[in-house]
């Protein structure tokens, strides 16, 4: 049976639309452009995951596996626009490590992958910290050192009592001024007696006086 070529050109037009019809919405979905960490990327260190897509994306899920299963992302993930970013637990060790994500593009279908790299150097990096260390060290001798010599200002301040005890004779006086006090008393004492004797002295005297004048005075 022959064709005619108007017949056969449009079943090959047909078919073309058939063809780019159906590809056309796989063509439209949304595709990752970029990531930070790259695709089998080496760090040193990583605090935080980037994303970037073709178009705006929402609802994102971003885990960071690492040896074990262990993931190492912090809080959830955040999608502005285009753009999705992931906190990471760190400082993560060397190893392997993968990131895992979700997300659903603009034309409602979900966009998933994985994207492995690796962290190299960061246990390098610890010794760094050791100066710090040592200083803090340091300090913390030299506070002992200081604390250790702190007693001889204590000695200093002890001292005084020695001095003291080289003036006790000096307390003598005080012994002397209370033998004052007790003779100046004991003279109190006798002064006292030698008055009274004074007085009685007088009143005999007195007594002898009235007895001769009434003597005088009888015929």
């Amino acid at each position: 049976m022959n064709r005619s070529p108007l017949a056969a050109l449009t079943a090959i037009l047909a078919a073309a639309l058939f063809v780019f019809g159906t590809a056309a919405p796989a063509l439209a979905h949304d595709t990752l452009k970029s990531s930070s960490p790259a695709k089998n990327a080496e760090v040193e260190s990583l605090d935080e995951i980037r994303l970037e897509f073709s178009a705006k994306v929402r609802l994102p899920f971003v885990i960071v596996r690492g040896d074990g299963d262990a993931q190492h992302q912090s809080g959830k993930p955040e999608a502005d626009g285009a753009v999705v970013t992931q906190a990471v637990k760190g400082p993560l060790p060397d190893g392997k490590y993968t990131i895992a994500y979700r997300v659903v593009s603009s034309d409602g279908h979900p966009i998933e992958g994985e994207i492995p790299f690796r962290v190299k150097g960061a246990e390098k990096a610890a010794p760094s910290a050791e100066p710090s260390d040592t200083a803090s060290d340091t300090a913390s001798d030299a506070a002992t050192a200081g604390a250790g010599e702190t007693p001889a200002p204590a000695e200093t301040a002890a001292s005084p009592p020695p001095e003291q005890s080289s003036e006790q004779p000096a307390a003598a006086p005080s012994g002397d001024a209370t033998i004052e006090a007790d003779t100046a008393a004991a003279e109190q004492d006798v002064t006292f007696p030698v008055w009274l004797i004074i007085v009685v002295g007088a009143l005999v005297g007195i007594g002898i006086g009235f007895l001769l004048s009434a003597r005088r005075k009888q015929p």
